[in-house]
């Protein structure tokens, strides 16, 4: 990330102060399952075999990578927070993965060598962006997968209309616990800082902002409460 110029956003200053704490970092997968092991399967039936390679963007303490690693050719593990990076090395180590790359860097940094990823897997990172870098970042993912290569999304994305905000984010904030727990639900002081401090935008922004890019929308869940979405995108070709 050296030799950014003036412009370039600080990846790490958005990585979200949480995913710099070491004290957050080691009590993270016991607070948020990725359920990786059903993310692996969903990819399998979009065409996940062994000789894969994919790329794991806000892979965090890896929860996905080392699921994915035992299915594929090649995982590359990028994350801008070197708190998260330090637990993913060693959770990498003490799997004896050969296959997994760890590489500091972020969806405007990231700088893809060998060949172009078949899947690119990214969950609660790109909010992290403003909308105008979550653009760029999405033509960035583009180039980085091989044409008819799948992009998957998950994130905290708004399904409802500016007037409902008030209550839609209330009702989300009040579902957190009251106080920290070592295992268990995001309080609602943390619920209220991601709101309040980080970048997550609306369905209706994001999604033309996807097809923009250069993908396909083939699948699109949205959460009952409109709060998060998941996609599977498919590249366009050149």
């Amino acid at each position: 990330m050296a030799g950014m110029v003036g412009w370039m956003l600080d990846e790490v200053a958005s990585a979200g102060r949480e995913n710099l704490d070491p004290v957050h970092v080691a009590r993270y997968d016991g607070k948020e399952d990725a359920g990786a092991a059903r993310e692996v399967a969903l990819l399998t039936e979009w065409g996940l075999a062994p000789g894969a390679v994919v790329v794991d963007i806000g892979a965090g303490t890896g929860q996905f990578t080392l699921a994915v690693a035992p299915m594929c050719e090649r995982v590359v593990a990028v994350d801008v927070s070197p708190v998260m990076l330090n637990a993913l090395r060693g959770r990498v180590e003490a799997a004896g993965l050969g296959n997994v790359d760890v590489v500091r860097a972020g969806f405007l940094s990231y700088e893809h060598e060998g060949r172009p990823a078949d899947f690119v897997y990214s969950r609660l990172a790109l909010h992290h962006l403003p909308d105008f870098w979550k653009g760029i970042a999405l033509a960035r993912v583009h180039r980085i997968l091989r044409p008819g290569g799948v992009l998957r999304l998950s994130d905290v994305v708004y399904d409802f209309e500016p007037g409902e905000a008030a209550d839609r984010i209330e009702a989300w904030c009040a579902t957190g616990s009251a106080e920290a727990q070592v295992d268990g639900d995001w309080t609602r002081a943390e619920l209220e800082e991601h709101v309040r401090d980080e970048h997550s935008t609306f369905t209706w922004l994001l999604e033309p902002m996807i097809r923009r890019c250069g993908f396909t929308i083939e699948q699109a869940e949205q959460s009952e409460d409109g709060i998060s979405a998941a996609y599977v995108l498919r590249a366009e070709g050149p």
